[in-house]
């Protein structure tokens, strides 16, 4: 079957951006304090801007997927396709709760995004709207018991990922910033930042090796093992894997090698090599990331091995 691009591609979108609002607004809370949100990181143009782009892509989405399962061309709209989607389907209704989450998140971002309350409600409404691609993939595509199973472990696997990936976004920003504007209380921030995310990392690379193993159980299936690199669906899951190993190696580093030695060059007054490894370290680790999200992006549009059985 002929890849479906443009819905591969909104679906890309839609994972980067979600999670970006996510991972950020989470990132936000247990990282930084109340008082140095407003000056480390422009949070409002951030999230806000993430919020409205994802109202707009769950629009762009919901048509596509509509004439995908109609069999009908995207443009112009097959109006009536996308009504039958919204009404009988359980995808209809978990679009409909992000439309409605990703309000609510955009108005509390506009609002005082760097305060903890309205931050909170960010990180809950777009946690929730995240969430909901769960109805888009295979994670709803189970009975009983065991598509609750499923559907659970994908949603925290989802979750899990935006934490990840939302946090290297915040840290990128505080490396990132313009040496002009580095002073040693922005190297103390950055340094705490950090080792925040190093103790909720731990948290979150569990959540994703369980839930990961439980969803390749569900859709792979050990019988089908011996022969997943014959199949599109089984190459890029075993690429995705291996960027996975990829990002778990760098994380590593991070923690345990970079970030000390980073608060030892603070320390010492000559940060400037370390920050800079620092930044290579964490742009290889988004990069792995988001291709991982591409190819999540085009796995959930094929068949995986366990249902063509």
């Amino acid at each position: 079957m002929e890849a479906d691009w443009p819905l591969i591609a909104v679906r890309f979108a839609l994972y980067v951006t979600l999670s970006g609002l996510f991972g950020l607004s989470a990132f936000g809370l247990y990282g930084l304090k109340v008082g140095e949100r407003g000056n480390a990181l422009a949070f409002r143009p951030w999230l806000l801007g993430t919020g409205l782009l994802a109202l707009l892509l769950s629009g762009i989405a919901i048509a596509l997927l509509a004439a995908a399962m109609a069999g009908t061309p995207p443009w112009p709209i097959d109006q009536e396709a996308v009504g039958m989607l919204l009404s009988d389907s359980a995808t209809g209704t978990a679009w409909k709760i992000r439309m409605i989450a990703l309000v609510v998140a955009s108005i509390a971002a506009l609002i005082a995004a760097w305060r903890t309350v309205p931050l909170g409600v960010v990180a809950i409404s777009s946690g929730v709207a995240l969430a909901t691609l769960a109805w888009t993939g295979h994670g709803a595509m189970d009975e009983g018991s065991t598509g609750w199973v499923h559907l659970v472990a994908d949603i925290l696997h989802l979750l899990s990922a935006g934490a990840w990936m939302g946090a290297l976004l915040g840290l990128g920003l505080l490396v990132m910033r313009p040496a002009r504007r580095i002073d040693a209380a922005h190297l103390t921030l950055t340094h705490r930042a950090l080792h925040e995310f190093g103790l909720v990392g731990t948290v979150v690379v569990g959540t994703i090796v369980v839930t990961g193993l439980i969803n390749s159980w569900l859709l792979v299936g050990l019988g089908n093992l011996p022969s997943l690199g014959a199949t599109t669906y089984g190459r890029l899951l075993i690429a995705k894997l291996a960027l996975f190993g990829a990002m778990l190696g760098l994380a590593s580093l991070n923690r345990f090698r970079l970030t000390p030695a980073f608060e030892r060059s603070v320390a010492a007054g000559d940060h400037r090599g370390t920050l800079r490894t620092l930044r290579k370290s964490l742009a290889m680790e988004t990069v792995c990331v988001v291709t991982i999200l591409a190819l999540v992006s085009w796995l959930g549009t094929l068949e995986p091995p366990a249902s063509a059985m």
